[in-house]
């Protein structure tokens, strides 16, 4: 079993930057084989991937934030975190963090709201 918390959602203006992080726990040797990213959906959307990085390191972005999201991982694994920049106002959603895929089943997080407003 994995368990996922995040942290780091909040209110702020267009432009603006939060950072946004995902522990991970539970069966960590997994872990460190599990590619891990963030997703997010807004109110009446589909829930929608935002960027991803493998336990190699390797990533892959949705168009929408490329250049503005970079996503990383901490030495051990288990850490994700996205860096979100310049924000914009269709950047609001809730944002969830997610880890497996491959030979791995999919965990999620409980989702951190993320809002982009003056």
């Amino acid at each position: 079993q994995v368990q996922l918390v995040e942290s780091g959602g909040g209110l702020v203006q267009p432009g603006g930057s939060l950072r946004l992080s995902c522990a991970a726990s539970g069966n960590i040797l997994n872990i460190n084989h599990m590619g891990m990213g963030w997703y997010r959906q807004a109110p009446g959307k589909q829930r929608e991937l935002v960027a991803v990085i493998t336990s190699g390191g390797p990533t892959n972005y949705a168009d929408s934030v490329k250049g503005r999201f970079p996503i990383s991982r901490d030495n051990a694994k288990t850490t994700v975190f996205l860096q979100m920049n310049r924000l914009k106002p269709e950047d609001t959603a809730v944002y969830y963090c997610n880890a497996g895929g491959g030979a791995y089943r999919h965990y999620w997080g409980q989702g951190t709201q993320v809002t982009v407003s003056s």
